[in-house]
This record gives structure tokens, sequence and C-alpha cells, in this order.
């Protein structure tokens, strides 16, 4: 099943794309989110809908986040073996874990803000987790069990902000605007092999990031278990996984940054593609 959630910001119903189309589920579910994903709704809201008379939705309607705001965006730095070469960073021994604002979150499609005084904007084509199950302790073996979908993110960086400005990288990570997550949320039984998916980024048109989820160093299950022993994870949760090759802050032989009026597009097998139009700071 594809969970979608539509309408204006702050105002958006949960949906559900069958054959290609939007349908909206409101009367069914009130959102998706931590109660949602904690019982075995996305279950019941299958078995609902085979029955329901369900809304059809524009397919031109704005599409928001693929689920309601999150307790905790956690992010897996440096996670492909190309990106941690190309910034001239060591590959970790254990997964290097830092947090994201979930006041970061948009739609797919809605603008990028270059935040204020920022000079390094930099893309990252992500792969996402949602957790579908608390988490806390979990066994590798049992990981996938925790696990209510994927979804497409893109974990936008202020690059000074992160690397330059001491501290923790949340600092570069949280602006407004830098987590478009979406179109939609891919339950399982929609991907084939999660560790076999193929992720692009675009700038204006050039494709900057072309790598796949195989060349992950921690793969998905071990991120979650690796994850849990230091956290709870809650139902909603969001664990994105780390960006392949092809970042601004590697290209060569100089490194260029998000300026107003480009264009971003990302997608990954099987969870869609979104598009961020970058505005300066008003």
């Amino acid at each position: 099943m594809k969970l979608i959630r539509f309408g204006e910001a702050g105002a958006e119903k949960p949906g559900v794309i069958i054959d290609e189309k939007y349908y909206d589920v409101s009367s069914l579910v009130s959102d998706y989110d931590e109660k949602f994903f904690a019982g075995d709704a996305i279950t019941k809201l299958a078995e609902a809908i085979k029955t329901a008379n369900l809304p059809e939705v524009d397919k031109s309607v704005r599409l928001g986040a693929a689920l309601a705001r999150p307790s905790k965006i956690i992010c897996v730095g440096l996670n492909y073996k190309d990106h941690a070469a190309e910034t001239n960073a060591a590959i970790p021994t254990e997964p290097i874990l830092f947090f994201k604002a979930t006041t970061a979150i948009v739609g797919p499609n809605d603008d990028l803000e270059i935040p204020k005084n920022s000079v390094k904007t930099d893309w990252e084509v992500e792969l996402a987790i949602v957790i579908g199950k608390k988490a806390k302790y979990v066994e590798e073996a049992d990981a996938y069990d925790h696990i209510a979908g994927y979804v497409l993110h893109n974990d936008y960086s202020e690059r000074e902000f992160q690397l330059e400005r001491n501290g923790q990288w949340v600092k570069g990570k949280s602006a407004d605007t830098f987590a478009p997550i979406g179109p939609f949320i891919a339950t399982p039984d929609e991907i084939a092999d999660v560790h076999n998916l193929r992720l692009w980024l675009t700038v204006n048109g050039k494709t900057l990031q072309d790598g796949n989820t195989s060349n992950l160093i921690f793969n998905v299950p071990f991120m979650i278990s690796y994850i849990s022993q230091f956290m709870t994870l809650l139902p909603g949760d969001v664990i994105t996984t780390g960006t392949p090759a092809g970042v601004g802050l590697g290209q060569k032989p100089t490194p260029w940054y998000l300026k107003p009026g480009d264009v971003v597009e990302l997608g990954i097998d099987g969870l869609g593609s979104s598009k961020q139009n970058v505005k300066a700071y008003q």
C-alpha cells in the first residue's frame, strides 16, 4: 500500500494511492501518526479500503509530508563508501548518528528555503525507514518486524553550519524546509529488495547522484537494531539512512552549493520522485 497526505500545509488529510489514483481515507483514519503506526492500522486500512466508497482526489493537489510530524528523525551519516571517500572521511566502524529537527519537515514538492546567512546549502538523496512498532534493544533478526514502510527523503545540509561552526551536525541539518519527505510511504510488501534500489538526484537537470542501496555500509536491519540499543524508537519515527556520492561538498575540483533559482529533483526505485525549487530566505 502507498500512503499519502494531501492538502494545504498544516491541514493535510490521509490518503492512499490505488492504481496510480489518489483517494481520501480520512473517513477511515485520522492521520498517519504515532497512534496510527503503533497499532494494526495499516492492515485494517487495507481491509477497509476493499469495501469503502472512497472519494477520489485530484492528482494536482499539494502533497504534504507522507506522515505527520514524528517524535524524531534519526540520521545515519557517511553510510555509503563512495560518499565517505568524496568527503575525505574515514569509513565508519559503527554508524554515525545525529538528529534532524522535525520542524524541518515539509512536503515533497515544497520549496527549499536557503537559510539566513547560508553559503553552503547542499543536497542528499536518501532512503528513509518509517518505524511501525516500538523498538527497544531489538535483535537484528527481528528488525523487519518494526518497519511500517519506506519513503524518499532529501537530507538537506548546510555544510558551514554542520562542519565549521563546532558542535554537533544537527545545526547544519535542521533549518526549515530541510526535510522534504514523500511523495508516499510504501509498505514493505511494495519493495522487493530494499537493498537493491537506485537513488538519483539532479540539480537543474544535471545528474549528480546516481547510487544504489546495495552499497550501504550498514544495512537496514542492522541500523534499526543498532539505534535501538541507544534509544527507544517510537511508531512513526524516521531513520534516514545516508546518501551516495555526488553531493555539493564532494564536487571536483571545487565544491559548489545551491543558489536561489536552482531546481532539485530526486527519486528512488519504488518510492517515487520529488522536486524542490530553491528560494532565498525572506
